[in-house]
């Protein structure tokens, strides 16, 4: 890939990326998000104490990245999902995580991970090429 098989996707309105990578990538017709946690854009801080509270905080920064590329949750075809306990906060977790989506659901990887203070990390493959319907 080079620069001009990409467009980057920036928006103030999610976390700025703390290291050598990018909120968004639009290639080949998808949308290609980065991991993004539960920080909230303008203070840099981690948002609430709960699993409801820091799913709600990622969903919502990667909400600002869709609409970044004139998208939304309804354009998601994939999301990878890593939780820092899995057996404690799955359940809640998709509890707050299906508010946010219809059906039908993105296809999802939920895993354990290590994510030293912060609960949950998300990352999106969301279609950004021409709309059709799939019948």
């Amino acid at each position: 890939m080079d620069a001009m098989d990409a467009k980057v996707i920036r928006t103030g309105r999610a976390p700025i990326p703390g290291g050598a990578y990018s909120q968004g990538l639009i290639v080949g017709g998808f949308l290609f998000t980065a991991g993004v946690g539960p920080i909230d854009p303008t203070t840099g801080r981690v948002v609430g104490n709960t699993i409801t509270e820091q799913t709600r905080q990622v969903l919502t920064n990667l909400r600002a990245i869709l609409e970044e590329s004139g998208l939304d949750f309804a354009d998601v075809v994939k999301t990878t999902v890593h939780l820092q306990d899995i057996a404690r906060d799955f359940a809640e977790f998709n509890r707050t995580y299906e508010t946010f989506f219809v059906p039908p659901y993105p296809v999802r990887t939920t895993v354990g991970s290590v994510l030293p203070g912060i609960l949950v990390e998300i990352d999106m493959i969301a279609w950004a090429g021409p709309k059709s319907r799939v019948d």
